[in-house]
């Protein structure tokens, strides 16, 4: 299928300094994509490429196969039928919420602007609040004028540049689901920028980490949590902890008790053909099949989700930390000099600084990576 918005190979700079480089992604129309990832990384660089406020060095950028961007030409931004949903709102303070809402319709006849604002009024939840003025609303309302004002020109994509983080969290959650319902019934293309992992997972079809000005991987927020592609994506994404590990040769005969996933004991056999980790905790199989030699130092992902509670288990550990979530409790758990883990257990598992717990380890889904 044709991408609405592709970007092939792109490169950005301030003089000397690569901002971007070699960035490519293809967005479909109808698709929610995001730019995720740490101050500085090039995320809102490539958003200002695309809206046409940053040339690009090398590359091209295209809409429904023409390009507007490449080292040679820029398309300016007014020309590209492109909406804009900034950081910091960027309502007009001395305009009337509806004046704000409408200002992009120039071309329109009096009748037509007011039925098309009435209209986005009522989608974005603001009926009732028109001839206020941008002081007299909250964060969450004003960021709804300026998604609004974006919408009503009808563009063929939407651009939204941190547009929740100047909320507070729960305004943030509420909102991003919002926007993301918001899009889908009006069937508009969005590319978001964020740092925050959460709003990225609530909002996005597809999700590009980026770091270091190149991206480490483009996927679904389930596979950048289940399959991260490196270290960095695995670190990034969600919590967790890394266990030092040693692959083992294939076909060594285990001794009886060695720890298989899900916490089952392995009887006395042969290692299984996709391989198997030792660990200070145990040895481990997974899914995956890794092709290192025996021998090769790795490091095992443990995210909170894969440890349970288990107080018959002889892994044991000391709770050096604990954060109430209120449905659940991230505790942390000391292993040793070396290793710790993080637990995320339901609350009822109430649990003191200092407390030795029993845990198992569930790792079926088991993510390594060469040390």
């Amino acid at each position: 299928m044709t991408a609405l918005l592709e970007l092939k190979n792109i490169e950005c700079r301030y003089g000397s300094e690569i901002a971007v480089k070699n960035f490519s992604m293809r967005v479909r129309e109808g698709n929610l994509v995001c730019l995720l990832g740490p101050s500085g990384c090039g995320k809102s660089t490539i958003l200002r490429a695309i809206a046409g406020l940053e040339p690009i060095q090398s590359g091209s950028i295209s809409i429904n196969g023409k390009v507007i961007s490449s080292s040679t030409s820029t398309l300016p931004a007014d020309k590209r039928g492109l909406g804009m949903v900034f950081q910091d709102y960027a309502l007009f303070p001395h305009m009337s919420i509806t004046e704000n809402i409408r200002f992009g319709l120039r071309q329109h006849s009096t009748a037509e602007k007011r039925r098309l604002t009435s209209e986005m009024i009522e989608i974005v939840g603001l009926k009732g609040l028109e001839h206020r003025y941008p002081h007299e609303l909250s964060g969450g309302q004003q960021q709804r004028v300026a998604l609004a004002r974006a919408l009503i020109i009808k563009p063929k994509i939407i651009l939204m540049d941190e547009p929740f983080s100047n909320l507070d969290v729960e305004l943030r959650e509420r909102l991003s689901n919002d926007v993301r319902r918001i899009l889908k019934e009006q069937g508009v293309t969005g590319v978001l920028v964020t740092h925050d992992q959460a709003e990225a997972f609530a909002v996005a079809d597809m999700i590009g980490v980026l770091y270091m000005h190149k991206l480490q991987q483009w996927d679904t927020a389930y596979n950048l949590y289940h399959d991260p592609a490196n270290r960095f994506v695995a670190d990034f994404i969600g919590q967790g902890k890394f266990l030092r590990g040693t692959m083992l040769p294939r076909g060594t005969m285990l001794p009886r008790g060695a720890v298989q996933p899900r916490g089952t004991v392995q009887p006395r056999g042969t290692v299984p053909s996709k391989g198997l980790i030792e660990t200070e905790l145990g040895s481990f199989s997974g899914d995956r099949a890794y092709d290192w030699s025996a021998g090769t130092e790795v490091d095992v992902l443990v995210r909170p989700d894969d440890v349970l509670p288990d107080e018959t288990s002889t892994i044991r550990g000391t709770v050096t930390h604990k954060a109430f979530k209120g449905s659940e409790i991230l505790y942390t758990v000391s292993l040793g000099e070396h290793s710790e883990l993080l637990c995320a257990f339901p609350s009822h598992h109430d649990h003191y600084i200092g407390e030795e717990i029993g845990v198992k380890l569930d790792l079926h889904h088991l993510i390594a990576f060469k040390r």
